[in-house]
């Protein structure tokens, strides 16, 4: 009775407090399915003007399906994660292929998809087709833990959770009870300084009746990234430069980018671009200049990168990479990571 008593209040809080987002006015399971794709990892305000973007541009899951990768990319460009996109188009392929284009919803077919977690899986399934299974992301994790009173997430922990959620779970309106929680999470359940008098199932939360919901679950003490330094050359060519494109299975994969890559321990930022070029390019170049120094954060490390403006000494290019020679207005016709624009700005 409890539980069901919370569900209640839960959902009826949800119904006057809930966030309006351009995603939850379509039960259509594609666009659904995108947007849960671009949030990860990424706050709702930045992913919104994305998603609003993308499903103008490509109306349907057999438009993702039937477009260049390279044109996907480039609409995804600063998002960043972009194996998400690549998984992304490979999984509206097999959709279309292998199911007609009917996103399936069958949790092993669905969750077999690539790209497609556990999270996404629950989070689709219950929002678009209904059906009762949790959805549990960060925000979730983080109002259970309170309510049910674990420090600590340890695997025995997390079971748990999923088994009070599974109990406690809305037969009638899975989706919005997963949501609810999600907004929960966001909007007064926060890491620091929740809301707790606002709760609406806070007389059976145990870290709020404790006194001490912050405490709630322990915070790991984060590793301290680490930080490479990088040189890269745009090679000129009268009023164009070099690019190429990085390999699709690799970090940043189906981007562009200048040639050049990580300084090795007592190696000078200018012999380490030569011998770079040298590797990828098999061209001698001259280091005219230093364009700027730029600094970027990825999830696991950072670098700064040193870019340079460089010339020929050898012209012709061995690599078995594909590449372009483009001048700065046509930058914007093909996408780079984040700290390569950085450059471009400086440039500019």
């Amino acid at each position: 009775m409890q539980a069901k008593n919370s569900s209640v209040k839960l959902l009826s809080w949800y119904d006057k407090n809930h966030r309006v987002l351009p995603f939850r006015l379509t039960k259509d399971p594609y666009k659904i399915w995108v947007s849960e794709i671009m949030l990860q990892q990424t706050q709702i305000k930045t992913v919104i003007p994305y998603y609003n973007k993308w499903i103008k541009t490509f109306p349907t899951l057999i438009d993702v399906a039937k477009s260049n990768i390279s044109i996907l990319l480039k609409n995804w460009e600063g998002l960043g994660y972009y194996s998400r996109c690549i998984n992304f188009h490979k999984s509206a392929k097999i959709v279309l292929d292998k199911y007609h284009g009917t996103i399936p919803q069958n949790w092993e077919k669905f969750i077999s998809l690539p790209g497609v977690g556990e999270y996404t899986a629950s989070a689709v399934l219950s929002i678009a087709f209904g059906h009762k299974i949790p959805a549990i992301d960060g925000n979730v994790r983080r109002v259970l833990s309170r309510y049910l009173g674990i420090k600590k997430i340890t695997s025995r922990n997390f079971q748990r959770i999923k088994n009070k959620l599974q109990f406690w779970i809305s037969s009638s309106r899975p989706g919005d009870f997963n949501q609810a929680l999600m907004d929960l999470g966001s909007i007064i359940c926060s890491p620091k300084k929740p809301n707790c008098n606002k709760c609406p199932i806070n007389n059976s939360c145990k870290a709020y009746l404790i006194g001490e919901p912050e405490k709630y679950p322990i915070k790991l003490i984060k590793k301290k990234i680490p930080d490479f330094k990088v040189a890269v050359g745009l090679i000129w060519r009268q009023n164009k430069f070099f690019i190429q494109k990085r390999k699709i299975n690799s970090m940043l994969g189906g981007l562009w980018e200048f040639p050049g890559g990580k300084v090795k321990n007592g190696e000078s930022l200018i012999q380490a671009l030569k011998n770079k070029i040298k590797e990828e390019c098999g061209s001698e170049i001259m280091v005219i200049e230093e364009i700027g120094i730029i600094k970027h954060k990825y999830s696991h490390f950072s670098i700064t990168m040193h870019g340079f403006n460089c010339k020929e000494i050898s012209p012709g290019f061995n690599t078995n990479k594909e590449f372009r020679w483009i001048n700065l207005d046509e930058v914007k016709q093909f996408a780079f990571p984040k700290a390569n624009h950085k450059l471009f700005s400086i440039l500019k």
